[in-house]
């Protein structure tokens, strides 16, 4: 049995779910603004839940993505709001750094040299208040090269997440094979998938184990990432949840990650704290420790 550490859920669409508000481009950070103390709410459901690391409600929070919105000189005040919102949670916390522009976008990332100090200056914003980073839904090589050449200037353990194809689990959203990506970050803490179909993360785990350091998943709950979603400046009602993506389904497939070598474990978009209850149970029912 294996120490395996869990962490926590989708908080973007936990959030728009409890608001109840209409998705805008902001998503989760428009939620955090106009509704103080949900976002803490959710960090303490999901450490009750089990989660032993929470993740900071920063993924979206990026200077392009605020440009053209009433937020625009806000950038600081949101990072410092969103590490108030984590402060009081009984967990070890990540950090996280989400992809400049758009998710799943690796065609209109900016270049290496503009990239960088972009998530640097994240990654330094985060780091005094926080355990480590997570580099979350890396798209592709250079993606990948970028963000973690920013976070690891912050002096933290850094993990890089990376999301795939919802065909094929050793394919990055980009069509370049995972493993170049794996190579791109070799140093990282740990490596992982996110963001991707459940159903494929087993093929991912199998390039993951090969990079010598600790590995795992968490995977999303939406039936498909559309066409509308990929267009510009999207909102998460392009995109639907799976029906079936029950906490006793999402478990069965964190349980096959586990008995794959995973020992991160968590969930992305739709994994709720139901869902993350439900994986700590089975997991500490097999044998395992939560770290």
């Amino acid at each position: 049995m294996a120490d395996i550490t869990l962490l926590d859920g989708g908080m973007g669409q936990e959030l728009i779910h409890r608001a109840g508000d209409r998705p805008t481009p902001l998503w989760s950070t428009q939620v955090m603004v106009d509704h103080p103390g949900m976002v803490a709410d959710v960090h303490r459901d999901f450490a009750a839940a089990g989660a032993t690391v929470s993740t900071t409600n920063t993924y979206a929070i990026h200077h392009d993505r605020l440009e053209g919105t009433e937020m625009e000189d806000r950038f600081a005040d949101l990072h410092a709001m969103a590490l108030q919102e984590i402060a009081d949670v009984p967990t070890r916390k990540a950090g996280a750094i989400g992809p400049l522009v758009q998710s799943y976008r690796a065609d209109i990332a900016p270049p290496h040299d503009v990239a960088v100090p972009k998530y640097a200056e994240i990654a330094q914003i985060l780091a005094p208040s926080l355990d480590l980073i997570i580099c979350e839904t890396v798209a592709s090589v250079a993606h990948a090269r970028a963000v973690f050449e920013g976070a690891k200037t912050a002096g933290k353990p850094v993990w890089v997440a990376f999301t795939v194809s919802d065909r094929d689990g050793t394919v990055l959203r980009s069509g370049e094979p995972l493993s170049d990506g794996v190579a791109a970050v070799a140093g990282a803490d740990a490596v992982l998938v996110n963001c991707s179909a459940p159903e494929v993360i087993l093929q991912s785990l199998e390039v993951l184990k090969d990079a010598g350091v600790p590995y795992g998943a968490y995977a999303n709950g939406f039936e498909q990432i559309t066409e509308d979603f990929l267009g510009h400046k999207p909102t998460v009602n392009a995109l639907n949840a799976r029906r079936d993506f029950t906490p006793e389904v999402y478990a069965d497939h964190a349980m096959s990650w586990a008995d794959q070598g995973a020992t991160i474990i968590g969930g992305c978009c739709e994994v709720s704290p139901a869902h993350i209850a439900e994986i700590a149970n089975r997991l500490r029912a097999a044998g395992h420790r939560l770290i």
